[in-house]
């Protein structure tokens, strides 16, 4: 199923091509807003005096218009192209968060106003940077490894975000470091809109339709198994919290979390290292069932040090199934609806995120930790069953396999397509 990569074709690889480290690095720093977001809104509202009820309301204002904003913004992507679109809605959402860092939360209104804002206008930059891989890497292999990368990144993203927050904060305030980060996630950005490849970037012609990215079957496979994924990941998050507590070391909770995440890290990085053959779909369905797999012996809850070990564990199989879910995606998006695709996916992963969080508190204060982390091995075996169940719309991709023997169409720029062969001929 797999063979080890060679030499050239490894991270590093991926990273000399023209760009690609720039678009990389452009990209998470432009996502860093997005990332501390909910972190950041909980110490300023509470540096200002309101209440943990007040920063999850607002917590949630923010997440409910991020989720709106962006496949409707990836559309607009995939019409108007990223530059037109990714620097406005970067510079609308970073004017959310500054009205909210200089007028506080005295006026309630505008306070939820400013997030709403700032949700709504987040820059679909993650969707972006999978729609450019393609033309920037040009080979099959390069790009599933790039999407490999990617999902390490995120990870080191969501380790190094809170800890710049929580210096930036140490140095002046919650208000000023809410203010730097999102000058940073504008400069991001503008990193990367001000690229060659971003601004060459055409999208493939699209079919007028209502649906957009949502008429494809397959995809609406891929996000429903991923609202699950999201659902079990957000419950960790309470569980832990719950699981410090039953210990009495508030401190284990940031290592549960941070060992979640080198899960994943060396999970992404061990997938990326491999050429991997066959559909992705197949693989998919496995690299689900073993996420759920690992999810469930946390409910165990042993000591501390062996708990930090269950949570290595659970993350080890994250980032190669979003890996493998970006290269789904990428077969199943119709024609011209790329980054819209990849947006809807960011959306649903969030949504179900939430969803779990919400659902891991009821769980925790009725039956205890264990049920918290219960949630979380039922979601992931559910995020399998659909797999399983919705097999036959994942089998045939929605847009029929090019006779040449490369496929273009999510590779478009402004000299003329590039070739790029996908996977769609790997059953």
């Amino acid at each position: 199923m797999a063979t080890e990569a060679t030499a050239h074709g490894g991270y590093l690889d991926i990273l000399r091509a023209p760009h690609a480290a720039r678009l990389l690095a452009g990209t998470l720093v432009g996502r860093l807003p997005n990332g501390v977001g909910p972190i950041a809104l909980t110490l300023f509202v509470r540096d200002q005096g309101g209440s943990y009820t007040l920063a999850g309301g607002l917590i949630a204002a923010y997440g409910v218009a991020t989720a709106v904003g962006q496949p409707l913004l990836g559309r607009a992507v995939d019409l108007k192209g990223q530059p037109r679109v990714q620097l406005p809605a970067a510079v609308l959402s970073a004017l959310g968060m500054a009205l909210l860092a200089l007028t506080g939360i005295g006026h309630l209104a505008l306070a939820y106003a400013a997030v709403v804002l700032a949700g709504l206008f987040t820059p679909p930059l993650e969707g972006g940077l999978r729609a450019l891989w393609p033309s920037v890497l040009g080979r099959e292999d390069r790009v599933h490894r790039a999407y490999a990368l990617d999902a390490v990144a995120q990870e080191v993203m969501f380790t190094v975000g809170p800890l710049l927050l929580t210096l930036l904060v140490s140095l002046w305030s919650p208000a000023a470091a809410l203010l730097v980060i999102n000058v940073l996630g504008v400069l991001g950005a503008l990193a990367v809109v001000l690229s060659e490849p971003s601004r060459a970037w055409r999208s493939a012609p699209r079919e007028a339709h209502w649906l957009g990215a949502l008429r494809s079957p397959g995809l609406l496979a891929l996000l429903g198994s991923f609202f699950f994924v999201g659902l079990a990941l957000g419950s960790i998050t309470v569980a832990a919290l719950s699981y410090a507590d039953d210990a009495g070391t508030p401190s284990v909770y940031g290592w549960l979390m941070a060992a979640l995440g080198l899960g994943a890290l060396l999970g992404g990085v061990a997938y990326g290292a491999r050429r991997w053959s066959g559909a992705p779909e197949r693989r998919l369905r496995v690299l689900v069932l073993l996420l759920a797999l690992c999810y469930l012996p946390l409910t165990l809850t042993p000591g501390p040090v062996a708990m930090t070990a269950l949570s290595v564990l659970s993350g080890v199989f994250l980032a190669p199934a979003l890996a493998c879910a970006f290269i789904v995606v990428d077969r199943h998006a119709p024609t011209g609806t790329v980054t819209e695709a990849f947006s809807w996916l960011v959306t649903t992963f969030g949504v179900g995120s939430a969803l779990g969080s919400a659902a891991a508190g009821p769980a925790v204060e009725l039956a205890g930790t264990v049920a918290g982390f219960a949630v979380a091995g039922v979601g992931g075996l559910i995020a399998f069953l659909v797999l399983l169940a919705t097999g036959r719309a994942l089998h045939v991709p929605v847009t029929p396999v090019s006779p040449a023997p490369a496929d273009a169409r999510h590779a478009v720029s402004a000299g003329g397509p590039t070739p790029v062969h996908t996977e769609k001929n790997a059953h």
